[in-house]
């Protein structure tokens, strides 16, 4: 968790090595996710891995809950029944009206669970400049309250919820007009590559979408008093769209979805 998401803030506190590239030319790479976590270790010990893991666990539980609730309130079943071309092949209404569904559950999820992802990031982040701030849920709660007010538990969520819906919409939508166009039913392999298509989509569409949650990530600690939300790290964003625009610039909006070969630029230089 604590390596993933350091890497997506950009702190470098280990210089980059000489390599090469499958060309045989030498290049700058960033240390690795392994690299990384040896040092966190030696930093903070095998504990300081786990940094944010508390909160990150009763998000995800919340959102496992929400999801099935919302789902138990609004079963798709009692949705109009639309009857498939066939077995294989389910029609395009009946996919919008799924992805419909699962997009509500997603947003909803997302909604009810992202103060205690802010909270995560925040505890994880805290290891850039070695502070305290967030020791705690609760305490965290209290603070974020009474510092920026409800909204505070709120920030970066909008890119976050609009990866989502990119994400659900592109990925159901791409599988079903490669099962039922580019996929031939005579070939004796047909239903298993079906069976697989979402997955690979899901793949490559999270690319798509990676820099959304990126963004999402970076709201959540900016300018909270925090030394990772603050020059030289980030100038304090006035919007996610300000964000966005500042890594677009520095080419950055994909910083951090590699996790083992990681290029540094050029004139690459640890902030620390």
């Amino acid at each position: 968790l604590l390596t993933g998401f350091l890497l997506k803030v950009g702190h470098e506190p280990l210089p980059p090595t000489i390599g090469r590239n499958v060309l045989g030319r030498k290049v700058l790479y960033l240390p690795g996710f392994f690299t990384y976590a040896r040092h966190i270790v030696e930093v903070d010990g095998k504990r300081g891995l786990f940094r944010g893991l508390t909160p990150r666990l009763i998000s995800s539980t919340l959102s496992t809950i929400t999801r099935g609730s919302v789902k138990k309130a609004f079963p798709l079943e009692d949705m109009e029944h639309v009857s498939n071309k066939d077995d294989v092949k389910t029609s395009l209404r009946k996919v919008v009206k799924e992805t419909s569904h699962e997009m509500m559950m997603q947003c909803v999820s997302r909604v009810v669970s992202h103060p205690l992802h802010v909270i995560s990031m925040r505890c994880m982040v805290q290891f850039v400049g070695r502070e305290v701030k967030y020791s705690g849920v609760f305490s965290a709660i209290g603070r974020i309250f009474k510092e920026e007010g409800i909204l505070g538990f709120f920030v970066g969520l909008v890119p976050h919820i609009l990866g989502d819906v990119i994400f659900l919409w592109c990925c159901n939508l791409l599988a079903h007009f490669i099962n039922t166009y580019a996929v031939d039913d005579n070939f004796s392999q047909a239903s298993v590559i079906r069976s697989y298509t979402k997955f690979v989509m899901g793949m490559a569409v999270s690319m798509l979408t990676y820099p959304f949650l990126l963004v999402g990530d970076l709201m959540a600690v900016n300018n909270c008093g925090l030394r990772a939300g603050l020059p030289p790290y980030a100038p304090a964003f006035t919007s996610w769209i300000h964000c966005w625009r500042y890594l677009g610039a520095q080419g950055q909006l994909f910083r951090g979805s590699s996790l083992l070969f990681r290029r540094a630029p050029a004139a690459c230089l640890p902030i620390d």
